[in-house]
């Protein structure tokens, strides 16, 4: 293997792993504020990209369908909190992942009615020539996934850390009998979780859909990918999970270069599996997700 071929490896591992990295940083601003799994989020990608697309065949311009697809998928999550695991808040937490399971379903049902079992595409945000590095090739496209993605982590770090709201949240992660006593209203804070992770999930479905199409079945090997990428890095680390995403999107892109891409999808529900046997937690963080 030459050098320009592992630069291309490289390459191309770090743009999957950019677009697991962003997936899996939904699934931790939920977890960490509910302490719930929610696995329909990776529907809300497929949302996002979609409703994206039939606004902007619709005649809508691509600066003014994107904010809204965000929107209008952020507005979703919060309905599917309030309908139907809000309600139920005090069951287990057995109970809330197997109801966040039949979201899914149903979610991506309705996205086949909707929008049809065939793929949709996007135009690129930018020109889309290709850019030569050491002998392997990058699409603009993936800068935009690399830049959302530290945007993105950046942006929340910011809000958690620095932010009274944020800090009102984390109160809710530590203990959620003082918050309220605080008078921190700890059911509208859920509600906002999946709002936020709900607009995450619109953006990375809307940024990776130019370079891999849509389908109405796409949330469902994002979201599994995501759910890697969270355990590896760590449950309840927004680094942990970008971190994750990386390393999973490099391992698989190098296991079909020198194995074979048949078996990519294996070597990541096999490290799944690993890390569920002797790592639980994730590499990078203990699990400290409560629910409120």
């Amino acid at each position: 293997m030459d050098f320009g071929q592992l630069m291309q490896f490289v390459i191309t591992g770090l743009t999957i792993g950019s677009i697991y990295g962003l997936i899996a940083i939904g699934f931790v601003a939920v977890y960490n504020v509910t302490g719930v799994l929610n696995f329909a989020h990776g529907e809300f990608a497929m949302v996002g990209a979609l409703t994206s697309i039939s606004l902007i065949h619709a005649g809508l311009p691509l600066f003014l369908s994107i904010p809204l697809a965000i929107a209008i998928t952020a507005f979703l999550g919060g309905m599917i909190e309030k309908t139907t695991l809000s309600p139920v808040r005090n069951a287990s937490v057995v109970t809330l992942i197997i109801i966040t399971l039949g979201l899914s379903i149903i979610i991506r049902g309705l996205g086949y009615i909707l929008w049809g079992a065939y793929p949709l595409s996007m135009d690129p945000f930018s020109n889309n020539e290709p850019i030569h590095i050491w002998g392997a090739v990058l699409i603009p496209q993936s800068m935009w996934v690399f830049a959302t993605m530290i945007v993105l982590l950046g942006g929340l770090y910011v809000f958690f850390e620095k932010t009274v709201f944020g800090a009102a949240l984390k109160a809710c992660v530590v203990n959620r009998k003082a918050a309220e006593l605080m008078g921190i209203n700890t059911k509208s804070l859920s509600t906002f979780s999946f709002i936020m992770s709900a607009a995450i999930g619109a953006v990375a479905g809307i940024v990776i859909t130019p370079i891999t199409s849509a389908t109405y079945d796409m949330g469902l090997f994002l979201g599994l990918k995501g759910v890697v990428a969270m355990v590896l890095g760590g449950m309840n680390s927004l680094t942990g999970a970008v971190l994750g995403g990386l390393v999973l999107g490099l391992l698989e892109t190098f296991a079909g270069g020198y194995v074979s891409t048949a078996y990519s999808d294996a070597i990541s529900f096999a490290i799944l599996i690993l890390l569920l046997f002797f790592a639980p937690n994730g590499l990078l963080a203990k699990a400290s997700g409560k629910r409120v």
